[in-house]
Formats: C-alpha cells, sequence, structure tokens
C-alpha cells in the first residue's frame, strides 16, 4: 500500500499540468491557506480575536509542514545544486526568490504566533503594534504566494 501511495503522489497532477500530483495539491492547499488567512482578518475585524488566533495560527503551522515536506526537497534537489551559477535563469532565479521570502514570510508568520499567541519571548521582543506586523505580513505572503504560482507556472505548465 504505501508503494502504491508513494507511486500515485509522483503521477501526473490533476491540474492539467506537468507537475506531479503532490505540487498540485501544495499549490492548491497553498490557495485556501491565503484565502484564509483573509479570512482571519475579517475574524480580527469583527472582534473574533480568538477565532483569528485559530484561523492564522493553523494557516502558519500547515504552511511549515508544506514547506518541509514538499517545497524544501523540491528546491534541495532541484533549485539549491544550481546555485549560484545559473541564477541568470529563470528557472532558478524565481525559484529562489521565492524560497528566499517564502523563508522571511514564514518566519515571520512564526515570529507573530509565537509573540502574540503566547508569554514564551521576553516583554521587549513581544509586539506592540500588532496591527502594522500581521497586516505586512500578510501583505508580504501575498507577494510570496503569487512568487509561488509563479514559480509553479514556471517548472510545469506546457
Amino acid at each position: 500500500m504505501d508503494a502504491w501511495i508513494g507511486t500515485e503522489l509522483l503521477r501526473r497532477g490533476f491540474l492539467g499540468t506537468a507537475a506531479p500530483r503532490y505540487a498540485d495539491l501544495a499549490l492548491l492547499l497553498e490557495i485556501v491557506m491565503g484565502v484564509a488567512l483573509i479570512v482571519g482578518m475579517f475574524f480580527a475585524r469583527v472582534g473574533r480575536y480568538r477565532l483569528h488566533a485559530w484561523c492564522q495560527a493553523v494557516v502558519v503551522l500547515m504552511n511549515l509542514l508544506i514547506i518541509a515536506l514538499v517545497m524544501m526537497p523540491s528546491f534541495r534537489i532541484a533549485v539549491a545544486p544550481a546555485i549560484p551559477k545559473n541564477l541568470d535563469n529563470p528557472y532558478y532565479s524565481l525559484s529562489t526568490a521565492h524560497a528566499v521570502l517564502g523563508t522571511l514570510g514564514e518566519l515571520g508568520g512564526l515570529y507573530i504566533l509565537i509573540a502574540a499567541g503566547t508569554k514564551i519571548l521576553p516583554q521587549r521582543l513581544r509586539l506592540t503594534r500588532y496591527k502594522l506586523w500581521m497586516r505586512s505580513i500578510l501583505i508580504f505572503w501575498w507577494i510570496v504566494l503569487f512568487l509561488g504560482f509563479a514559480t509553479y507556472a514556471r517548472w510545469y505548465a506546457p
């Protein structure tokens, strides 16, 4: 059964590109998470802060899982060996930009999650201007999401 699941996930995806299924699934999950971040923002706007916190935290942690299971291995195999010598090629430069900015975005999301949602950090490292940080990282995540679309298209679209 495990071998079947492994080979099934590597087959051509369901979005009509040359992508494997796991890449199609990751792309769709990223889109859903991007929309969930917007929904979470509206929870905060209407005063539903606990729902806002749960929604955003689930997205940040789910994204971390997708990065670890799909994106990092793909980058390590397909892109990293060609850096820096092939950065003039859009395949590598776009992927690298997405990886670098995506890492910063995920770290920013994790920082907000820890600084706003816990008492782990010392007071001087906690957030004071929540709205500015959260709105900034939301915009940043959407930029990275669009870079992810572009990377997917560059890698897999005919």
